[in-house]
């Protein structure tokens, strides 16, 4: 009967650490995440981010527009070669390396003014939101965004 327990308790030991090692691997920004538009609260675009070269980079998968508003504007502000693009398509995130439990050392663009700023992400514990810091400087004078995960 000890025999029993103590197989019964291994087994159930052994399928809670893979379990747990399950849910810490699962915390990824990889994937396709609903940015919340800051003036309005409400759904703005989706960003699809993946690795490339061991670093993360993300596109804007879609916009969500009001009726009237153009269904793809182009990035007018931007710099360089992106100037004049698509909004949708737009390489928005470069350059982030994992570090811990954050990605930093990267850009993030704002389409709206054009500007890159450096940038800080977190994934939360449950890997259904993302804290995405974008700043000049100091981490300290930025904004900062909550995105939801899409899939």
């Amino acid at each position: 009967m000890k025999t029993l327990a103590l197989v019964t308790f291994s087994l159930l030991s052994s399928m809670l650490l893979l379990s747990t090692n399950a849910h810490a691997e699962a915390a990824t920004p990889i994937g396709t995440w609903a940015t919340v538009s800051d003036s309005t609260g409400k759904v703005a675009s989706t960003v699809r981010l993946w690795l490339e070269d061991g670093k993360l980079v993300g596109r804007i998968a879609s916009l969500v527009r009001e009726e009237g508003e153009d269904p793809n504007p182009l990035c007018e502000e931007c710099p360089g070669d992106q100037k004049d693009q698509p909004v949708i398509g737009l390489e928005i995130l470069s350059g982030l390396i994992q570090d811990g439990s954050e990605w930093n050392g990267g850009l993030i663009l704002d389409p709206e003014n054009g500007k890159h700023y450096r940038c800080i992400i977190r994934v939360a514990d449950d890997n259904q939101t993302m804290e995405v810091r974008g700043f000049i400087g100091f981490a300290l004078f930025g904004r900062s965004q909550t995105w939801h995960r899409r899939d």
